[in-house]
């Protein structure tokens, strides 16, 4: 064979292991980077379905008493979503946790909901010292609505709707956090219509509560624009 065949078929043989080299890694790169994007956007509409399409104040009904209770103020409110979305998500993933590591394993499902109450008091106990100390207004402001964060259906609901769902710890955690932005989404809404209601002129039959339950009736209503926004 002639040296410049011989020459010109080695270029080929390479160009060809090159080519095909590459075009592995780009379909593997390919392939991973649309993996990841998939991801994002799962967990991105995990936030938005559980913050927006299944808001657990204006859909479940799940934390109806500080949405009621702490909502006539917009400071109070936000002090109130703040606290509320710390004590949600550190409790949706230790919950999650006792479940894969303690409770599933032993054979204790039965002890589930005593169990994660007495975490999310543990929580609520720590946020509270947290809130003392850090800003002993706002702790005067929220009163005895923080240690109620103990018994608030919603923190306790969503622990017990990620193991409905089969969640992961990952999408736990953004379960509830996506659950604790809508609580203080609507808390805030709330507490702003309601100080405009303060300085309007209301008939006395709605005055007071009755005006608030209307008020969050038409919120309900407004949510349900939502519907089909994300996966419910």
């Amino acid at each position: 064979m002639d040296p410049i065949e011989r020459f010109a078929g080695l270029l080929r043989a390479v160009a060809g292991l090159v080519w095909r080299r590459t075009g592995r890694r780009r379909s593997v790169m390919d392939l991973v980077s649309r993996d990841r994007t998939d991801g994002m956007s799962e967990y991105a509409l995990i936030i938005l379905g559980t913050a927006l399409v299944n808001n657990v104040v204006l859909v479940k009904f799940l934390g109806l008493c500080p949405f009621m209770g702490v909502s006539n103020k917009l400071d109070s409110a936000l002090g109130m979503g703040f606290a509320t979305t710390f004590v949600l998500t550190l409790s949706a993933a230790l919950s999650w946790l006792l479940e894969a590591y303690v409770l599933a394993p032993l054979g204790l499902g039965f002890l589930r909901i005593l169990t994660f109450i007495l975490v999310i008091a543990a929580v609520v106990q720590f946020t509270e010292m947290a809130v003392r100390k850090m800003s002993p207004a706002l702790y005067q402001v929220l009163g005895i609505f923080l240690p109620l964060i103990t018994t608030n259906c919603a923190v306790l609901g969503v622990a017990l709707l990620n193991l409905q769902e089969g969640h992961d710890f990952l999408q736990s955690v953004l379960f509830g956090l996506g659950a604790a932005l809508g609580f203080t989404l609507v808390m805030v809404m709330m507490a702003g219509l309601r100080e405009r209601l303060a300085v309007s002129e209301v008939p006395e039959a709605f005055a007071g509560a009755p005006v608030g339950f209307v008020v969050a009736g038409l919120l309900s209503l407004a949510f349900m624009g939502f519907a089909g926004l994300a996966p419910a």
